[in-house]
C-alpha cells in the first residue's frame, strides 16, 4: 500500500471535513467548492484501492484479506452516498453529513494502514 497516497487521502478527507463543518455552522448548504473536494477526494480513494488490490494481486498485503477489503469497499462508497445525501438535504444539515464522511474516510485510511502494517 502507497503510504503518499494513505497522507494524501487523510490530509484532504480532515480538510473537507473542517470546510464541511464550517458551512454547517454558518448554515449553508454544500457548495460547488465541496461537490469539487469530495469528487477529488473519490478518485484519490480509487486510486489506493488499485495500489491495494495490486499489490494482493502480487502477493502481499496482510493475512486478513477480508477486513482489507471490507475497509477498502467502505472507503470507495462513502464519499458518493454522503454526496447523495447532502444534495439530497439542502440545509445545513447536508453539509454536517460530509463532515461526518470526511472523518469516517481519515479514521478507515488511518485503520487501513494499520491494517497493511500488520499492526491489527
Amino acid at each position: 500500500m502507497n503510504t503518499i497516497v494513505s497522507t494524501i487521502v487523510i490530509a484532504g478527507a480532515l480538510v473537507l471535513m473542517l470546510a464541511s463543518l464550517i458551512a454547517a455552522f454558518r448554515n449553508r448548504p454544500m457548495g460547488m467548492v465541496l461537490l469539487v473536494g469530495f469528487a477529488v477526494l473519490e478518485l484519490a480513494v480509487l486510486v489506493q484501492a488499485g495500489f491495494v488490490i495490486a499489490a494482493v494481486a502480487g502477493g502481499g498485503g496482510p493475512a486478513d484479506k477480508v477486513t482489507l477489503f471490507g475497509y477498502v469497499g467502505g472507503q470507495v462508497l462513502i464519499p458518493p452516498a454522503a454526496v447523495f445525501l447532502a444534495l439530497a438535504e439542502r440545509s445545513r444539515w447536508g453539509t454536517a453529513i460530509l463532515a461526518v464522511a470526511g472523518f469516517a474516510i481519515a479514521v478507515m485510511n488511518g485503520r487501513l494502514l494499520q491494517i497493511w502494517q500488520g499492526m491489527a
